[in-house]
C-alpha cells in the first residue's frame, strides 16, 4: 500500500470552541433521550430518572480523565493515543481502541434505528418494527456519509444549526409536558409495580451511560479543535453539563405522562408516546420531527468521530488496512468502513441489544483507560489518583450489574460481546507480532512510571 494512502489530512484548528460543543451534544442527545429513555426505564423503573443523573456524576469522573491527558496531549483520534501512551505498541491498545471504535459505530446504527422508529410514528404503516426500520436507518447511515464526505466545514455547520433546534425543541417538549401535567408525577407513581432491584436500577445506569459517552467524540477530535489544551476539557464539561439538564428535564416530562409499564411498553419511541396524553397527535408530530433532527445530527457527528479514530488507529499501524481500491486517503477508507459495519448492526439488531452491547464494550474500554493513566501516566499529566480510582470502581459496579441482568434475560449477547473482545484480541496479538519496530510503529514514549 502507498504511504499516501495511510496517511490523513487532519486540518488542526478547523473546530471552533462552540463547533466542538455542537459536536459532542450532538453524539449525546441524538441517542440517550430518544433512543435509551425507555430502555433505561426498563431496568430502573421509576427511578430512571435518578439513573440519569448517576450515569452523569460517572462520566465526570470518567470525562476527567481524558480531559488530563488530552490537555497534555491533545490529539486527533485521542483515545487511541490515551491507549497507545498508557500501554504501548501492544494487542492490549489495540484491542480497547477498536473496542471503543466498535461502541461507537453500534452506537451509530442504535441512532440510525432509533431515527427509523420515530419517522414511522408519523405513519399509521404496517410493520413498523419490521423491514421498514432496518431501511430507514440504512439510509440515514447513507446520507451521514455523504454529509461527511463534505469536510468539516459542512459537518460544523449542520451540528451547530441541529444542536440549536433540537435542545430547543426537546426543551419546549420537556416544559409542555410538565405545564400540561400541573407538576404531577401521578402517571408514574400508579405504577402497578413500583419495586425496586438495586441491580436492575445499576443495569439502567450502566445503558444511561451511554447517554453521556459522546464527549469522548470530542477527545477524538483532539487538535482539530481550536485551542486544543484549553477547549477540549471546556467543550466536554459544557457538553456534560447541557446534555445532563435536557435529560433530567425530559425524564421529569415523561413521567408526568406515562406510567411505567406504557413507557416499557413504548421504549422504542418513549418520548412520542409520552406526548401524546398531553398534547395530542400534534405534540407527536413536533417529537417525531425532533427526534429526526437529533438523531440525523447524532449519527453525523459520531460518524465524523469514528472514521478519525479509525485513520489515527491505522497510521499508528494498531489495525490491519486495505483500500480495496478506493481512490483519496485513510479517512475516506475509514469512513466506509464505518458506514458499512454501523449498517450492518442497524440490519440485523434490534434497540434493546445494540444498547446493551455498546455499553459493555465501552466501559471495559473506560475501565482499561482509567486502569492505564493510573498505572502508567498520573504523574505525566498531573491526575488525582483517588479520582481515577473511584472511576474504575463506578463502571465495574454498573458494568457487573449489567452482565448480571443480561446473563439472565439475554445470555446471546453477553457471549457474542466476549467473544468478539476475545476474537479481536487474538487478532491483534497475531498482527502485532511481526510489526514491532516497522516505520511508523513506535513504542510508547513514557517511561511507565507506578
Amino acid at each position: 500500500m502507498s504511504d499516501n494512502h495511510r496517511k490523513s489530512d487532519y486540518k488542526k484548528g478547523s473546530l471552533t470552541l462552540s463547533g466542538t460543543v455542537a459536536m459532542g451534544t450532538g453524539v449525546m442527545i441524538g441517542a440517550g433521550i430518544f433512543a435509551l429513555t425507555g430502555q433505561v426505564a426498563e431496568y430502573a423503573r421509576d427511578w430512571f430518572p435518578a439513573a440519569f443523573f448517576l450515569a452523569a456524576i460517572i462520566s465526570t469522573f470518567s470525562a476527567y480523565t481524558y480531559i488530563k491527558v488530552s490537555n497534555k496531549y491533545p490529539s486527533a483520534g485521542g483515545i487511541a493515543m490515551i491507549l497507545h501512551k498508557a500501554y504501548g505498541q501492544s494487542a492490549v491498545t489495540g484491542t480497547c481502541a477498536l473496542m471503543m471504535a466498535l461502541s461507537m459505530i453500534i452506537n451509530e446504527s442504535l441512532v440510525a434505528r432509533t431515527f427509523g422508529t420515530y419517522t414511522l410514528q408519523l405513519f399509521d404503516a404496517e410493520g413498523k418494527n419490521g423491514a421498514l426500520v432496518p431501511l430507514l436507518a440504512v439510509g440515514l447511515i447513507l446520507f451521514a456519509f455523504l454529509i461527511n464526505l463534505a469536510g468539516n466545514k459542512y459537518i460544523g455547520t449542520v451540528s451547530k444549526i441541529t444542536a440549536v433546534l433540537k435542545i430547543g425543541g426537546i426543551l419546549a417538549f420537556a416544559g409542555a409536558g410538565l405545564w400540561a401535567s400541573g407538576l404531577s408525577f401521578e402517571a408514574i407513581s400508579s405504577s402497578q409495580n413500583g419495586e425496586f432491584s438495586a441491580t436492575g436500577f445499576l443495569a439502567g445506569v450502566a445503558l444511561a451511560v451511554l447517554a453521556y459517552k459522546g464527549f469522548t467524540t470530542i477527545t477524538n477530535s483532539g487538535d482539530e479543535v481550536k485551542n486544543p489544551n484549553r477547549n477540549v476539557g471546556r467543550a466536554i464539561i459544557l457538553s456534560l453539563g447541557i446534555c445532563l439538564a435536557v435529560y433530567m428535564s425530559v425524564a421529569f416530562a415523561v413521567s408526568s405522562s406515562l406510567t411505567i409499564e406504557e413507557l416499557v411498553t413504548a421504549k422504542d419511541y418513549a418520548l412520542a408516546e409520552a406526548s401524546r396524553p398531553t398534547l395530542g397527535q400534534y405534540g407527536v408530530i413536533f417529537t417525531v420531527v425532533i427526534a429526526i433532527i437529533a438523531t440525523a445530527s447524532g449519527l453525523l457527528a459520531s460518524v465524523f468521530a469514528v472514521s478519525r479514530m479509525l485513520a489515527m488507529l491505522t497510521e499508528m499501524n494498531l489495525i490491519p488496512h486495505s483500500h480495496f481500491g478506493m481512490p483519496g486517503r485513510i479517512q475516506k477508507h475509514t469512513l466506509v468502513y464505518t458506514v458499512v459495519l454501523s449498517a450492518l448492526m442497524a440490519v440485523f439488531f434490534d434497540l434493546g441489544r445494540i444498547a446493551s452491547l455498546g455499553a459493555i464494550f465501552y466501559l471495559i474500554m473506560d475501565i482499561a483507560i482509567h486502569w492505564g493513566v493510573f498505572r502508567h501516566l498520573r504523574h505525566d499529566v498531573d491526575a488525582k489518583g483517588w479520582i481515577l480510582l473511584t472511576a474504575i470502581a463506578l463502571d465495574t459496579t454498573v458494568l457487573g450489574a449489567l452482565l448480571i441482568i443480561k446473563s439472565v434475560a439475554d445470555p446471546l449477547i453477553v457471549s457474542i460481546g466476549f467473544v468478539a473482545i476475545i476474537f479481536i484480541f487474538s487478532v491483534e496479538i497475531f498482527y502485532l507480532r511481526d510489526r514491532r519496530g516497522e516505520d511508523g510503529v513506535k513504542p510508547s514514549q513514557n517511561n511507565h512510571a507506578p
